[in-house]
């Protein structure tokens, strides 16, 4: 073994794979700029080393794979900070999300504990993604008044029917079976084998460590709500998708009017926009583009700000949202998430694959 370790990702070789430990468990491993930049030089040395076949990452600790990102880096910028930091991380943050879905060898994504926002972005696009009986994955953003990113709106997207819509504006989480259902994952593996199945993909091809090791996943959640979740989420504002919620009748339909009208109704409406845009952009790097617009302008806006204060920083959980109410957000405040940046724009889209790295 070989290893190099820099204390908030460790990086090391284990036989045939390189292993990435993200290494934050007081903080649940959410990742600071330093650790995606660490994690892209990573993938950089090992795309060219021909003694890594496989890359592995994990998280430290046994409470979660990552919680997201530096939440507290964003609080500061969106309260009078220099926003260009933040800014710089998030182009960064996307570049990494985008590289990691074209990397050229398998990158496996052990999906353990909590997987939330920026966890999301270093694990559900890689080729191999595992989730346990632990695994509780949410794309939360709406809640802390911003708007799905690392990719989260591509994914979601994707997801069949409307799942990944209820996702969204709930801003919920779900478990490994439905990760599974919804194209967050791959294979179910029990916590208590992932200390066999990683000593296995240090030795074995990833197709054969996993015929160890996988196992069909328990029973979930969402696969029995579907009929009420697409045709409810199908509609085509926030307003008559809750209209359509409350007019079904399902008790758990009642429980996500609940939980989407707590949120930032600004948040909830450009989620939903942006979402839908997702879906006809095309590739991911589009879909990044976007995230990177819709990111930068939420830096500016009042719920932001205030949405970590209340769920992060004070943790009182009554944030005081700005327009408090969905019939009054203006329709231009929902545009300016969408506008163009000119020359801050990321540019994934625009940039030839064999340039991009």
């Amino acid at each position: 073994m070989t290893g190099n370790t820099v204390d908030e990702v460790i990086v090391q070789r284990e036989g045939r794979a390189g292993l990435i430990v993200l290494n934050r468990p007081a903080a649940l491993n959410a990742l600071t700029h330093g650790m995606v930049q660490r994690i892209s030089e990573a993938l950089d040395a090992w795309e060219q080393d021909e003694r890594i076949e496989t890359v592995v990452v994990t998280g430290a600790g046994d409470r979660a794979f990552c919680a997201g990102g530096d939440i507290v880096a964003i609080h500061r910028a969106a309260t009078g900070g220099d926003p260009r930091a933040v800014e710089e991380f998030w182009r960064d943050e996307y570049r990494l999300n985008a590289r990691i879905a074209r990397y050229s060898k398998p990158y496996v994504a052990v999906m353990d504990g909590i997987v939330m926002g920026g966890g999301v972005g270093v694990s559900a696009h890689g080729s191999v993604r595992i989730v346990t009986g632990t695994t509780r994955v949410a794309m939360p953003e709406a809640g802390i008044g911003f708007v799905p990113d690392v990719g989260g709106t591509y994914l979601l997207a994707l997801a069949p029917g409307e799942l990944g819509t209820h996702l969204a504006l709930t801003a919920g989480s779900v478990g490994g079976a439905d990760a599974l259902l919804c194209g967050l994952a791959d294979h179910f593996v029990p916590a208590e084998r992932l200390p066999a199945l990683l000593d296995d993909l240090a030795e074995l091809p990833v197709h054969d460590a996993l015929e160890r090791h996988v196992e069909p996943a328990p029973a979930g959640v969402l696969d029995g709500h579907r009929a009420w979740i697409d045709s409810c989420y199908a509609a085509d504002t926030v307003a008559e998708i809750l209209d359509r919620l409350r007019e079904s009748g399902e008790p758990e339909a009642k429980k996500a009017v609940d939980r989407i009208t707590a949120n930032s109704p600004t948040a909830v409406t450009a989620t939903l926009a942006a979402l839908r845009r997702a879906r006809a952009l095309g590739p991911l790097e589009a879909v990044l583009d976007q995230e990177y617009r819709t990111s930068c302008a939420a830096l500016s806006t009042p719920d932001l700000a205030e949405g970590i204060r209340a769920q992060v920083i004070d943790k009182d959980r009554t944030p005081r949202w700005s327009p408090a109410t969905l019939s009054a957000v203006e329709p231009a405040a929902v545009a300016r998430y969408f506008a163009p940046l000119g020359e801050r724009e990321l540019g994934l889209a625009a940039i030839t694959p064999l340039e991009r790295w």
